[in-house]
């Protein structure tokens, strides 16, 4: 049986290309294929697997002191959503280009955001109602297809889009307020809380364990509606067999949650497609630009 593991853990490293040769070799001997990021700020994983090479992983993992407490998180899926494995050293492991404001000691990220249960998340919505504000701490392509009911969704193309969102002004009025943010697995919002905190907000929260955590305690029973994108090539998950579609496709506005790679090979961006527009080969591009450069002797 076959799983694929999601962690991350705020630590100092001291030498990240030493920790890399290490998980490298131990990943490439369990058979694993993923993707982990090492930087001076700590580990960010997802690998796939079969079971008993996960658990042998996570027991190897937690060896290392700075990572004996890495909560794992379990998700369906295999090896085999992932071409290979690929562990690189980056400044960051998650790319705010923070690296020089981003704190970090041994018990994780100094200043961020105080970590709310799912549960805990829903007492504070009770006592507080309407005050409580949820903060999409993902990219915008992310929340078009899922997200908290009523959440302010920020204009982000990539998390480097957070700093230059946070000081344009337009979320002043947000500084007072009870702020929950949330992300997949909890790791981006570890790093927007604090540079929120950073940035005169008050009183800012992060789900535990993000999206992912509270729709296993939820699913589509609670303040999420829609689907959960994912960097696999699943690409989207749902927590339940009555998730609703909130997405629309970018050619007919029809509901759809399907994602699709832009068939211009050089671009990266996804397309929001449904089912029926897919099968026409020429709305398979992000953009105008994309076909023409794709098929030329169209323009």
């Amino acid at each position: 049986m076959q799983k694929i593991l999601l962690y991350y853990k705020f630590t100092p490293i001291k030498d990240p290309e030493v920790v890399k040769l290490w998980q490298k070799t131990l990943t490439e001997h369990l058979g694993l294929r993923g993707r982990i990021l090492i930087s001076p700020h700590g580990l960010n994983g997802t690998v796939g697997g079969e079971m008993d090479d996960l658990k042998e992983y996570i027991k190897q993992t937690k060896l290392f002191p700075g990572f004996k407490d890495i909560v794992f998180k379990w998700s369906d899926g295999s090896n085999e959503h992932f071409p290979r494995m690929n562990v690189k050293v980056r400044p960051e492991i998650v790319a705010f280009d923070a690296a020089d404001e981003l704190r970090v000691d041994e018990s994780g990220v100094v200043g961020g955001g105080v970590h709310l249960k799912p549960t805990e998340v829903h007492k504070l919505v009770e006592e507080r109602g309407d005050e409580v504000v949820f903060f999409d701490g993902r990219n915008a392509h992310e929340a078009a297809i899922g997200k908290f009911k009523n959440a302010v969704v920020p204009n982000t193309h990539t998390s480097r889009d957070f700093i230059k969102e946070l000081e344009s002004g337009k979320y002043d009025d947000l500084k007072d307020k009870p702020i929950v943010t949330y992300c997949t697995g909890g790791i981006r919002c570890e790093i927007l809380s604090s540079l929120m905190k950073n940035r005169g907000f008050q009183e800012v929260y992060q789900i535990e364990g993000g999206i992912v955590k509270y729709g296993e305690v939820y699913g589509d029973d609670g303040l999420w509606e829609g689907s959960l994108r994912v960097f696999d090539d699943r690409m989207t998950v749902d927590f339940s067999d009555h998730a609703v579609t909130i997405g629309h496709c970018s050619h007919c506005n029809g509901p759809t949650d399907n994602y699709e790679n832009c068939a211009y090979a050089n671009c990266n961006d996804l397309v929001l497609i449904c089912l029926g527009c897919k099968q026409n080969p020429e709305l398979l591009y992000h953009s105008e630009a994309c076909r023409n450069a794709a098929m030329p002797s169209a323009v």
